[in-house]
């Protein structure tokens, strides 16, 4: 037995085929965020996740509300499609335990604090590339082992401060401000995945595993364009600039008689067209707008007169005009609206197993379709399953429950 779960025949946004990871074992330490939504990307097409939580669970099962029997909708978000068990690896016996998971594993992912692993003598150039030469062991930290901050923890909101991405978000009226999803964990979650998916790829030719150095802080860095190259060429330091575009104009947040929609008008065609939908066919004759410099100098004129011009109009209605009509447009959603469009259901993006509601995965394969195979799993709930397979008998695991070794209720 593999663990591995036939998609169910009910839901929405569910695995069709084994996936394309079907076969590869991944065995996962990491808590929080970045590490299990690499994992959940890897397990929602075919790999098999073992989570392996610290006695007290990933602390985000806390991180709510809301909850579901006990779990917060943070945890339930990133650890679908995973089984799990719960293990203190800081005793010799866990390590054990450990080693037995790996010698059938193509991946171990982790986020402990750098050198953790070498302390508990499991690090992997002195034990785990030797012992498990195939292993690809990926760590996720903050800022790496060494260098100035080596060490270091990392926490997504920092990092958004320290990188740079928190002083190109908003405006001089609001100054910098935080990204409102965890952008640089989840990047560095998405940049773990493609890491380790290389690493498996550079395998077939030479057999060995590697260790991937993986830190928020790089992923960060990696995700300021175009404003990092615009500094590396003008010298100038990027400031935040809102909604409004530093170069484009119409390209901006306007009110309609509905809603806020979003204009992204790129040429001088798309002006006219945009100028002749709103009624106002005139605009793309006047001098103060013919072309894009002219229309970036008069911005505030050009403004004033698209908010007049669009307060007449159903937000919804024009934005999918314009939009059809080749004038990049869209309405500005709340989250409920957006989980609720029409677009939304057809692309499968709000998947469904059993009480489990979740967003789907956006990787669509034509032959090897992923998606969600089972729930989040509750702490430790496929912790004996997992041990019986890797031979323990149901006296030993006994043992090692009551030693402190392997968990089946939260420490608290």
């Amino acid at each position: 037995m593999d663990g591995s779960v036939k998609p169910a025949v009910a839901g929405k946004g569910l695995a069709r085929t084994a996936g394309a990871l079907a076969g590869i074992k991944v065995v996962d330490l990491t808590r929080v965020l970045g590490g299990p939504y690499c994992t959940m990307v890897l397990s929602d097409h075919g790999a098999e996740v073992i989570k392996v939580e610290p006695p007290q669970g990933d602390e985000v099962r806390d991180w709510g509300p809301p909850f579901h029997e006990g779990d917060a909708s943070y945890f339930i978000g990133v650890n679908r499609n995973k089984r799990a068990m719960a293990l203190d690896i800081g005793k010799p016996e866990g390590q054990a335990i450990l080693m037995r998971l790996l010698e059938t594993a193509d991946v171990l992912i982790e986020n402990f604090k750098p050198g953790s692993l070498e302390k508990w003598g499991i690090g992997y150039e002195d034990v785990l590339a030797k012992r498990f030469p195939g292993l690809i062991h990926c760590r996720i930290s903050g800022f790496g082992p060494d260098g100035p901050l080596g060490g270091l923890p990392g926490y997504d909101a920092i990092l958004q401060a320290m990188t740079g991405l928190m002083s190109v978000n908003g405006d001089q009226t609001t100054g910098p401000m935080r990204l409102g999803t965890a952008i640089v964990d989840m990047g560095t979650g998405l940049y773990s995945a493609i890491g380790i998916l290389m690493a498996l790829h550079e395998r077939k030719t030479s057999g060995l595993g590697q260790y991937l150095d993986m830190t928020l802080y790089d992923c960060g860095m990696a995700l300021l364009h175009p404003q990092a190259p615009n500094y590396f060429l003008n010298g100038a330091r990027p400031k935040g600039t809102g909604n409004p575009h530093p170069n484009l104009v119409p390209y901006d947040k306007y009110p309609t008689k509905t809603c806020d929609i979003f204009i992204a008008s790129g040429n001088n065609g798309q002006f006219r067209k945009l100028s002749e939908i709103v009624g106002r066919p005139d605009l793309a004759d006047d001098p103060r707008f013919a072309n894009n410099g002219e229309r970036n100098v008069n911005r505030v004129a050009l403004t004033l007169i698209l908010a007049e011009a669009f307060a007449q109009h159903d937000g919804k209605e024009l934005a999918l005009r314009l939009i059809r009509n080749g004038v990049p447009a869209g309405p500005v959603l709340p989250v409920d609206e957006a989980m609720a469009a029409p677009h939304t259901a057809h692309r499968e993006m709000v998947t469904e197993l059993d009480w489990y509601k979740g967003i789907g995965t956006p990787i669509k394969f034509s032959r090897t379709k992923g998606g969600t195979r089972r729930p989040p799993p509750k702490f430790a709930q496929d912790g004996n399953d997992i041990l019986g397979q890797l031979g323990y008998t149901a006296e030993e695991i006994a043992a090692l429950e009551k030693s402190g070794v392997v968990h089946t209720k939260r420490r608290i």
